[in-house]
């Protein structure tokens, strides 16, 4: 058997749960996001590493 406090806490829960359930609710249409734009002048082919050694 659980004791009063807890008993009390869980029905106070779902009671807050129920409360939240009735409100009414409206979803806003969300616009698609931007298809990201490709520069013909950005090299699509393999990236290299410059190492500079500044001693």
């Amino acid at each position: 058997m659980l004791p009063p406090v807890i008993i009390e806490h869980i029905k106070r829960r779902e009671l807050e749960e129920r409360r939240r359930d009735r409100q009414p609710r409206l979803e806003l249409p969300l616009p698609m996001p931007a298809r990201p734009v490709h520069h013909p002048d950005e090299e699509d082919g393999e990236r290299g590493v410059v190492i500079i050694d500044v001693l």
